[in-house]
């Protein structure tokens, strides 16, 4: 009798152990998919500087935008990965991009098209580094809430993980066609 309780505690605490090694795991998914967002603003924030410089030797009198993305790009660098400041940002940026618009020779520049293609693609990244977050913390949520692990995770202070949000500069056009012109 004494052999058969050994046994199912030796047997409880090797489910304990495997639990906890799984969502140690997950959360550390999250946690690498948090830091490739992080790594993704960067390089956006190490983009912008160049992009407003091209963009000054064109359209130099466009003083107010260009302050503008600087600012906000500043705001941004400093502010904490789920701020306000990033919203911000892209909606400088869409204003900088927009006034190529109104200047034809920055449009046809070179330097400018590559920088914002390397802007578009980073974005792309972005919007990928989001939705692999997204998956890690469905996984991590699901993790501690499936059975057995609903039992324990709580007692080992695994607490559910937020999913990335939309922003507000966001949340009105995800559901909008897009206006596409030629």
């Amino acid at each position: 009798m004494e052999f058969v309780a050994l046994g199912v505690a030796a047997l409880l605490v090797l489910l304990i152990i495997g639990i906890y090694n799984r969502l140690v795991a997950l959360r550390q998914s999250v946690k690498q998919g948090t830091a490739d967002i992080d790594a993704q603003l960067r390089q956006r924030h190490d983009l912008v500087p160049n992009l407003v410089n091209t963009v000054k030797g064109y359209a130099g009198h466009e003083r107010e935008t260009l302050e503008e993305v600087i600012s906000a790009r500043n705001n941004a660098a400093s502010g904490a990965l789920s701020s306000g400041d990033e919203a911000k940002l892209r909606v400088a940026l869409d204003r900088l991009l927009a006034l190529a618009e109104n200047y034809p020779d920055l449009k046809a520049s070179a330097n400018f098209r590559e920088l914002q293609s390397e802007l578009s693609s980073l974005e792309d990244k972005l919007a990928a580094a989001r939705r692999a977050l997204n998956a890690a913390v469905s996984r991590y949520n699901t993790g501690i809430e499936s059975f057995p692990a609903v039992l324990f995770a709580g007692m080992l202070g695994f607490k559910p993980a937020d999913f990335n949000q939309l922003d507000d500069s966001e949340k009105g056009v995800v559901d909008q066609v897009p206006n596409v012109q030629f």
